[in-house]
């Protein structure tokens, strides 16, 4: 349907995963089989997912994969603001990540209403 590698939204998430596995190595070793595990995971699904999408036939299954998408972003985001709470890193470490967070929801719920209108 779609050629994934050309969607700036896909671009984006995928630096956001790079950035996201930069900031896990700052976690605690005690939670690489809990948060940081989880925290990788919900990341790598925003691309992923996104991917996945455009690779499907048609607009209706492509919208449902930028749905997961934002599900996944708005976890990441959840689980972010989480490290913050317990501690182990401070808000200003994740400013930028929460931003990207953002910039992806935006980008995606723009896809999916170009993608409704076509």
């Amino acid at each position: 349907m779609n050629q994934f590698e050309n969607l700036n939204v896909w671009k984006k998430s995928m630096d956001l995963v790079c950035e996201v596995y930069k900031l896990m190595k700052l976690l605690p070793d005690n939670e690489r089989y809990g948060l940081i595990s989880q925290i990788k995971r919900c990341s790598v699904s925003i691309p992923s997912n996104i991917a996945e999408g455009a690779g499907r036939n048609s607009s209706k299954e492509f919208i449902h994969f930028l749905s997961i998408a934002n599900g996944s972003t708005c976890e990441l985001e959840t689980q972010l603001l989480l490290t913050v709470k317990l501690d182990f890193i401070n808000k200003g470490q994740i400013d930028v990540l929460l931003n990207s967070c953002r910039e992806i929801r935006n980008m995606n719920y723009s896809l999916q209403r170009s993608v409704k209108q076509s």
